[in-house]
């Protein structure tokens, strides 16, 4: 375990982006009910995806990582459930076909009920009120009652995360096939009441509400609280890296989550935007090479590439979408650092919330079926002809495996 650490000692640094409960007793009492519920995933899963992710490194497998931009209690079915798999696996089975490498395939599923907002007040006619942060914490119905941070919401999310857990594990088994999953560790409370020690005595501690765990790009700063817990977890860990992160805030993250420079452990999730990411990436590429850090090069093209339409729909454009996950395969390849993954926000739904596409969805059309409770999501057809993009310029597998 790490040094001076314990699941409790992020309490001790800046914790930013969280709910205020006005309940203290209340949390208190769910998070310790919490603590005495299953694991969700098993510490065995977390390992095995570690050395997974270890082999996209040295360029033996790539990494898809995709789903819900926030999963909502309200469109919770085994429907969409089957429908996100099955979009997954056809990803993957693009990718693995053109470039002969293994995927390793990790789900944004099960647990990705919280959300960074870029306000602690949402303003509508006149009237303020706490921002939604996803149904783990408040509802999304611009109500007094319904934005009120509610600790009782984290029973309804375990118990949905438990079941989306069932019923993936299932599909797994029929199709013979692995699949992960992974979410933003935002909501601290939660994560900690779900952290367990891998075995009764042993010195490995893990975060079990999902195998992999991220850091986002609001939380990741100099004495974060997030950094802190993130720390002494043995789970293989993602950092989303924007454009205002600095060489030397990346090599400290670096340092500090990854000490004994462990393969596997930590992947860098690029989410620079179209515009930026000739200007913001190669620095950060150089530094991770001079240092000699083990990293996943990953992409998140979706989070820079956000804008809001004229008929005040947010979106993303697809055409700048696949320009981003362009760029990021030029900059690796000219800065000789490997590509190894990609990261989507998408959804089994015929969702319009994205514009373009070779179906293209228009500025009118967004309105058709615009479902998602956060952040626009790719629908079936766009995520496909993005896996047949990267599934072109990705790398091949090796003549020598390492």
């Amino acid at each position: 375990m790490a040094q001076n650490w314990s699941p409790a000692s992020w309490q001790q640094h800046e914790a930013r982006q969280q709910p205020v409960y006005a309940d203290k007793a209340a949390l208190d009492a769910a998070t310790q009910e919490l603590a005495s519920y299953p694991t969700l995933i098993e510490p065995a899963d977390a390992r095995k995806l570690k050395a997974a992710i270890a082999d996209a490194q040295a360029g033996r497998a790539f990494v898809l990582q995709g789903g819900d931009c926030a999963e909502s209690f309200a469109e919770f079915s085994p429907a969409n459930i089957d429908a996100s798999f099955r979009l997954i696996m056809d990803m993957a089975g693009i990718m693995a076909a053109r470039s002969g490498l293994p995927i390793v395939k990790i789900g944004r599923m099960a647990g990705q009920f919280a959300k960074p907002r870029s306000t602690e007040i949402e303003q509508k006619q006149g009237a303020g009120l706490p921002a939604y942060r996803g149904d783990i914490v408040n509802g999304i119905a611009f109500e007094e009652g319904s934005r009120a941070p509610d600790p009782a919401r984290m029973f309804r999310a375990y118990a949905q995360a438990y079941a989306t857990l069932a019923r993936l594990g299932d599909l797994a088994e029929a199709e013979g096939a692995d699949l992960y999953t992974s979410h933003e560790a935002l909501l601290l409370p939660w994560e900690q009441a779900l952290t367990r020690p891998e075995a009764e005595g042993a010195g490995r501690i893990y975060g079990t509400s999902a195998h992999l765990l991220w850091i986002g790009d609001r939380t990741r700063f100099p004495g974060s609280a997030h950094v802190e817990f993130a720390r002494g977890l043995a789970n293989p860990i993602g950092i989303k890296c924007g454009p205002s992160l600095d060489q030397a805030t990346l090599v400290t993250l670096l340092d500090t989550l990854n000490p004994a420079r462990e393969p596997g452990r930590i992947t860098l999730i690029s989410r620079m935007g179209a515009g930026r990411i000739g200007e913001a990436l190669p620095p950060l590429l150089r530094a991770v090479r001079q240092e000699g850090h083990p990293i996943l090069w990953s992409c998140d093209p979706m989070h820079g590439n956000t804008i809001k339409a004229a008929n005040g729909y947010k979106t993303r454009p697809f055409g700048t979408i696949l320009d981003e996950i362009r760029a990021f395969f030029e900059i690796c390849a000219a800065e000789g650092a490997h590509p190894g993954g990609v990261h989507v926000e998408m959804t089994g739904q015929n969702v319009t919330e994205c514009t373009g596409g070779a179906v293209p969805v228009t500025e009118q059309n967004l309105a058709d079926r615009y479902h998602t409770h956060c952040d626009p999501r790719l629908n079936p057809g766009q995520a496909l002809e993005l896996a047949h993009l990267v599934a072109d310029i990705m790398p091949r597998r090796k003549s020598q495996a390492a």
